[in-house]
């Protein structure tokens, strides 16, 4: 070896150390490890299937498992996941001050976001259309029919952007309605302050089906916009955005593996090959370049469970509104979801 490229790899292999010694050390993990909670933000009121509280002031919903899952990862323990509710324009100064670690909120992923906010975002944990859900009594094939009608939207969320965008191609005047409670967007649509309702696909079929005459909505064909939900933090935290990264995988990989909340000990005993022993922690490795234990993943499996039990119990099969994977699937289960790989 000559001199030029000794020094390439020792100036190469002290770039790596210093990288894995920054991810060992990111400053958010550090404040959440001495605080003793991971804040994750709410809802005020419910999002159905998302952040919703039951009837004995429990918090529940996909967005909610995720946060219990991440913390988790850091403590052990999805206790340690402490709910904040604030409404929608919040979630921004909200995680850029520190009073919430992670904004896990049926948020997406967007350029001004990113650029213009200072934010960072996770892997997409959950593909969502923007839909219309109009009164079946109007009579629309299409939201183009709804021309000078009004549509209720939730404020402060990029929604209002899509409808806007949206009505400038079809060439139609709305009156935009944009409402901050969630269930005060919902009474306003279903007293009829609104023609129409814009959402995510997946809420408008919850709330109708929810509501006192189900049959009385309909679905529009208009696709407005198909937008990647994210985890979003701080930008400049390196560790912290692999940390939720590394969680939401290790919820694919367990379901991908075929690893439950009832087999991930049998599993850990007998790991059937190299990367399910490191995963689960039978094997060191997996848990010192993000500054966590290597029973991390683990533990989240053991206490969470995998993405397919955390989704059915949220918004699938085992919750009241028995939502489809439909994308947000496996990419073996004709979805678009998948693990980083384990090695």
């Amino acid at each position: 070896m000559n001199k030029i490229m000794k020094l390439t790899l020792a100036a190469a292999t002290a770039a790596l150390s210093a990288g894995v010694a920054h991810a060992e050390s990111g400053n958010t993990l550090k404040e959440v490890q001495a605080r003793g909670t991971l804040n994750c933000p709410g809802a005020i009121g419910s999002y159905l299937g998302f952040a919703e509280v039951d009837d004995k002031g429990n918090w529940k919903g996909l967005d909610i498992e995720l946060c219990r899952a991440i913390a988790t990862a850091i403590f052990g323990d999805p206790s340690k996941a402490n709910i904040v509710p604030i409404d929608w324009a919040q979630r921004w100064p909200a995680v850029q001050s520190g009073d919430i670690d992670i904004v896990i909120k049926a948020s997406g992923g967007t350029l001004s976001r990113d650029t213009e906010l200072g934010l960072q975002f996770s892997n997409s944990y959950y593909l969502g259309t923007t839909k219309i859900m109009a009164h079946k009594e109007l009579g629309l094939t299409s939201l183009k029919d709804a021309d000078g009608g009004s549509v209720c939207l939730p404020a402060g969320t990029s929604i209002e952007q899509q409808v806007s965008s949206y009505l400038q191609r079809l060439g139609i005047t709305m009156e935009i309605v944009p409402i901050q409670k969630d269930e005060e967007v919902q009474a306003a649509y279903f007293s009829g302050r609104c023609d129409t309702f814009a959402q995510w696909g997946p809420v408008l079929a919850i709330a109708a089906s929810q509501s006192e005459a189900p049959d009385s909505h309909v679905l529009l064909p208009d696709v407005l916009a198909v937008e990647p939900e994210v985890m979003i933090v701080r930008q400049g935290d390196d560790n912290w955005v692999d940390i939720a990264n590394w969680t939401l995988s290790a919820l694919l990989f367990a379901e991908q593996e075929g690893i439950t909340s009832a087999n991930v000990d049998e599993m850990k005993a007998n790991p059937k090959s190299t990367e399910v022993g490191k995963f689960l922690g039978a094997t060191p490795g997996v848990g010192k370049g993000l500054g966590l234990s290597d029973d991390w993943a683990y533990n989240v499996i053991k206490n969470v469970g995998n993405y397919s039990e955390i989704f059915e119990r949220s918004i699938g099969q085992d919750s009241p509104y028995k939502m489809p994977r439909d994308l947000t699937a496996l990419w073996n289960a004709g979805g678009v979801l998948f693990p980083f790989v384990i090695d």
